[in-house]
């Protein structure tokens, strides 16, 4: 059963930093995506970062470069979005994404129709 279960978020002032998490498990990690997504009230759903699995490489949103870092620990089959220069425009809900579904490529990284298993989201809340 693929599991992809998100923690981290929280509240911080704007200028701040938080981690996010997303450990996978029930598949197997390596040559696949995750991709970091986010959902703030009232928009749709953005793609943020994402990376190949095992060996990158990685790929940012054009609001996020510069500021955001998405990383992978192997061993533990955990992806990382470290967040910094937050602003308040990036409050809102962030969701890892794992497995394209077929069809799909790099091309579609941070598409989110292009995934196939979501994990539950974690808050991020930016003050000003």
């Amino acid at each position: 059963q693929v599991q992809l279960l998100e923690s981290g978020g929280g509240s911080v002032q704007a200028g701040g930093s938080l981690r996010l998490s997303c450990a996978a498990s029930g598949y197997t990690y390596s040559s696949n995506y995750i991709g970091w997504f986010r959902q703030a009230p009232g928009k749709e759903l953005q793609g943020v970062a994402a990376i190949y699995t095992g060996s990158g490489p990685e790929y940012y949103a054009d609001a996020v470069k510069g500021r955001f870092t998405i990383s992978q620990d192997n061993a533990k089959n955990e992806v990382y979005l470290q967040m910094n220069s937050l602003k308040p425009e990036d409050t809102a809900m962030y969701y890892c994404a794992g497995i394209l579904l077929p069809g799909y490529t790099y091309r579609s990284a941070l598409r989110h129709i292009a995934y196939k298993f979501w994990g539950q989201g974690t808050q991020v809340t930016v003050s000003s």
